[in-house]
């Protein structure tokens, strides 16, 4: 499915009002993001950690381009490492523009490593950024968007996350675990006005580049990802548990499938009859239902 970008519509100012945190902003699809949603009228937290080598702050410039637009912004520089990430941010949030409506938890890193020569440590620090630091952002600020019953969470995984990619089992790994998270989140908060969806994009950035064929990079910019991530913060989206995969100018949905069943004696030679997946499920428990009915 093509993308179709709101503002060719007229609908500019769609997210006036709003306020929207957004974790890696300081470059790449977090700065697109940030850029988009101020575009469209949101007030943003833009957040990016601070570097020794910085001589501007990357959050601090991706402001000043919002600011010479005329949008509103201000940077904070939390690691999401930090355990006080979400109170920190919710804080800025509602310090600055007095409310939050929009939370997207972008910030990640990738290492490529084969499994069987990756240290612990280096694995589990992926995971503490990829995973733990979007539970840290979302624990505080899910909290205060299901009190208020209203807001919207995007949350960046990635192809990786969904079918797992040679070389880089922490950060699939970690990918993985987070759309786990955002269905728990979405049938949690979906009575009290919270949907929260994962965005798996494919963009040319620094984590990226590398890996990517010349003839694609310019195709694959940020900025026909944000869109998408715009759409999904807006009350006029109707999307919750969702997983969407974009880049391109490009749309596609991915959701988990599972086969018929057999029985379990049957295992040797049954499995072949198993064929390819055909169904999803809303939630885990509905597949469960399914799968133990008639036992």
């Amino acid at each position: 499915m093509a993308i179709s970008d709101n503002r060719a519509n007229g609908k500019t100012q769609d997210l006036a009002g709003r306020t929207a945190i957004i974790s890696g902003a300081g470059k790449g699809l977090g700065r697109a993001y940030a850029l988009e949603l101020a575009a469209r009228g949101a007030r943003i937290v833009v957040n990016n950690r601070s570097h020794p080598t910085d001589t501007v702050r990357s959050a601090d410039g991706v402001v000043d381009e919002i600011q010479a637009r005329g949008g509103q912004a201000v940077a904070d520089d939390t690691p999401v490492e930090d355990a006080t990430c979400g109170q920190r941010l919710l804080e800025r949030a509602l310090d600055s523009f007095g409310r939050l409506d929009i939370v997207i938890a972008n910030a990640g890193v990738s290492e490529a490593a084969a499994f069987h020569k990756q240290e612990i440590g280096d694995f589990r620090r992926v995971v503490d950024i990829n995973l733990m630091g979007t539970v840290r952002l979302l624990h505080a600020t899910f909290s205060h968007l299901y009190q208020q019953r209203r807001g919207a969470i995007v949350v960046s995984s990635s192809a990786a996350g969904l079918y797992g990619e040679h070389g880089l089992p922490a950060y699939s790994a970690s990918k993985a675990a987070v759309i786990g998270l955002c269905q728990a989140l979405a049938l949690e908060g979906a009575a009290h006005g919270v949907r929260v969806n994962t965005i798996a994009p494919f963009a040319t950035t620094a984590m990226t580049e590398a890996s990517l064929p010349e003839a694609l990079r310019n195709k694959l910019s940020p900025a026909a990802v944000a869109p998408v991530v715009a759409w999904l913060s807006g009350d006029h989206c109707p999307l919750n548990g969702e997983v969407l995969v974009a880049g391109g100018g490009r749309l596609a949905r991915a959701r988990t499938l599972m086969t018929g069943t057999c029985e379990d004696k049957e295992l040797a030679d049954g499995w072949k009859a198993l064929g390819q997946p055909t169904r999803d499920y809303p939630s885990a428990v509905a597949m469960f239902q399914q799968f133990i009915g008639g036992l």
